[in-house]
């Protein structure tokens, strides 16, 4: 084992552990999407995608110089910048984009889809990471297991998401929007840099896979901001600040830093389906929050994906 590797390696935690840290994740990445109307309150798209991710890139830079952290292996960093570009400019520029146009209910359940395009990221990168391994002959020093999702896991993760997809076709009355396709955009990058975080987070600390991808964004968020600015000016309100710091703080850092401890923990596959939940939440917190409408047929939807979530949990993989 390399100085590297026994700086970066974090000690094992049970399942339930990671479990709880996923879900407390989940509940915190709930909150992004009315984090974010209120960060349009005074920040463009554009704006408000650079500056989340550069305040965020300054806080994990000043955590890493903190902990005397060493610069990641270099078989790393292709992981890291998926995860820079899925988690950090890709996802929060493309959802930004789909919330001028659409409510917040609409686009959480949309991205209701995340876990499965997850979770089959995941194991596409698994099946050809297995293959080039076997073409080497070894294993590399710190190849993650990989999880064979079971039959049963992947009817249950499917019926989930085809009840999320059902639900909002049936909310734009079967006409996907242009905020839709936004949206569509959003989940397949940030499915990817989900998943590659999760593998990292089997060869490092999750606090320093996201610290990394964030710090690893700084120029192009650094360059979005200084070109944004000026065509759209920002108007700090109260909304917009406690939103943009909602944002840069927990969404774009904190919340990642229990998500990839608890993927490390759980496995990519079982930490995703917990995020079939998220969209639910959303919707009460734009009821509560953003004094939305409640769909009235949310609640049955709530109940076939609660259930489809179970599943998951329990299934072998």
């Amino acid at each position: 084992m390399t100085a590297q590797d026994s700086a970066t390696h974090s000690p094992a935690i049970s399942v339930r552990t990671g479990t709880f840290l996923a879900a407390a994740a989940v509940v915190a990445f709930s909150l992004s999407f009315p984090a974010t109307v209120w960060a349009l309150d005074g920040f463009g798209p554009w704006t408000a995608t650079g500056v989340r991710a550069l305040l965020a890139g300054v806080l994990a830079a000043g955590c890493l110089y903190a902990a005397r952290v060493p610069p990641p292996d270099r078989r790393h960093w292709a992981g890291l910048l998926t995860v820079a570009g899925g988690c950090v400019i890709g996802f929060p520029l493309l959802t930004t984009l789909a919330l001028q146009t659409s409510t917040t209910a609409h686009s959480a359940v949309v991205i209701g889809v995340l876990p499965l395009a997850t979770v089959v990221i995941s194991s596409l990168l698994a099946g050809g990471r297995d293959r080039r391994e076997r073409a080497v002959g070894l294993a590399a020093a710190d190849s993650v297991p990989t999880t064979r999702p079971s039959p049963v896991f992947w009817t249950a993760a499917i019926l989930g998401a085809v009840t999320v997809a059902a639900f909002t076709l049936q909310q734009s009355h079967g006409q996907p929007t242009v905020a839709d396709v936004y949206l569509f955009g959003a989940l397949i990058v940030c499915g990817a840099g989900y998943a590659q975080g999760g593998r990292l987070a089997a060869a490092m600390p999750g606090w320093q896979v996201i610290a990394w991808g964030v710090v690893a964004a700084l120029p192009v968020s650094a360059v979005v901001t200084a070109l944004a600015v000026p065509h759209e000016p920002i108007h700090l309100t109260t909304k917009a600040v406690i939103g943009m710091g909602y944002l840069a703080a927990i969404s774009q850092f904190g919340a990642f830093v229990a998500w990839y401890r608890g993927m490390a923990a759980i496995g990519v596959p079982k930490a995703s389906q917990l995020q079939l939940a998220q969209p639910l939440i959303t919707l009460v917190w734009s009821v509560l929050l953003m004094g939305e409408h409640l769909p009235v047929l949310a609640p049955v939807a709530a109940v076939v994906v609660l259930a489809c979530i179970a599943v998951t949990q329990r299934t072998r993989t």
